[in-house]
């Protein structure tokens, strides 16, 4: 209704003349913008989301990180999963301030593929200590990538199975960074990772179906990013349609792979519902219904609780 008078006026405005005191073309298209915003905001609102993956630590939220957080919890983010990699070994604590100064975050720690080379022992020692604290319910992310190849890749894979151990001690799942490394990713998680029992997320998932049901045949949940939601990645939706809905996440990996209403843009968690919209739509659901779905999915597997995740997630990491 609200969209429905807005165009109302506008359009009785253009139609004023240039000499009348109607809004001008540049004036309708800002206040169109403005409204659609509003409009948007209030659709987003009414889901309850939880973003699986996104780096708000990284420098690209310097300007306006506190305001970032305040547009994710005014979009419906109840929940946000602050991914730990950081820049890389000099900053292995990079997402734990923050989930230790908001309720709603969690945290993880781990060192991501492309800076494989740079990890010492002395660094796993520091991440195994690390995992131990309260507020990290994840290891990651972690994994291989064959795309950029910013590490060796017998490095890669090294770090990879030294992590997975790190994270086995402390009794963490973990979150999986894969680029064009599907099959010995998964060769390597059968062999080392599937007799944990403690499962994980594939984040950002791109691989095929037969890749993401070999994931979840590992305990692992499937997790969907803005990528999704671009014209050529009905692969991607493909997959989304075809796998349970109860094993199914959704994420931005802000600031990258902002979904295709702003692509092009830095992404920021506010921006997750898109995804819903998007897997909804493949599945012929309410983006409500699967925003509901994915953020129960989240809380299930780490066994947290609405209303009282802090001491939720101390009492499964005990």
């Amino acid at each position: 209704m609200l969209r429905i008078i807005l165009r109302r006026i506008l359009r009785d405005g253009s139609r004023s003349g240039r000499g009348s005191n109607g809004p001008t073309k540049k004036d309708r298209h800002s206040m169109l913008c403005h409204y659609n915003g509003v409009i948007g905001a209030r659709t987003n609102a009414t889901m309850e989301l939880i973003d699986s993956h996104a780096h708000i630590d990284f420098p690209q939220f310097a300007e306006d990180r506190d305001a970032m957080l305040v547009r994710a919890r005014t979009a419906g983010v109840t929940t946000l999963l602050a991914i730990g990699s950081g820049p890389g070994p000099e900053k292995l604590d990079a997402a734990i301030p923050f989930a230790e100064q908001h309720d709603w975050i969690y945290a993880t720690v781990g060192t991501h593929p492309h800076e494989a080379k740079e990890l010492t022992p002395a660094h796993l020692e520091q991440l195994a200590k690390l995992a131990q604290h309260p507020r990290v319910i994840a290891y990651g992310e972690i994994g291989l990538d064959y795309f950029y190849d910013h590490s060796p890749r017998e490095v890669q894979q090294r770090v990879f199975r030294e992590q997975m151990d790190v994270a086995a001690r402390a009794k963490l799942p973990i979150v999986i960074h894969c680029r064009d490394a599907w099959t010995d990713c998964l060769d390597m998680l059968e062999k080392n990772w599937r007799p944990t029992g403690l499962g994980g997320i594939l984040h950002c998932f791109t691989s095929t179906l037969e890749d993401a049901r070999r994931g979840l045949d590992m305990g692992f949940l499937i997790s969907f990013a803005g990528n999704s939601t671009y014209p050529k990645a009905q692969n991607l939706r493909d997959v989304a349609k075809a796998l349970p809905l109860e094993n199914l996440l959704i994420e931005t990996d802000a600031p990258y792979l902002a979904p295709q209403p702003y692509r092009g843009k830095r992404n920021e968690p506010a921006y997750v519902g898109e995804v819903a919209k998007t897997l909804a739509s493949v599945r012929n659901l309410a983006a409500d219904e699967v925003a509901s779905a994915t953020t129960e999915n989240f809380r299930r597997f780490f066994g947290l609780t609405a209303g009282s995740p802090a001491k939720s997630a101390a009492a499964e990491r005990q």
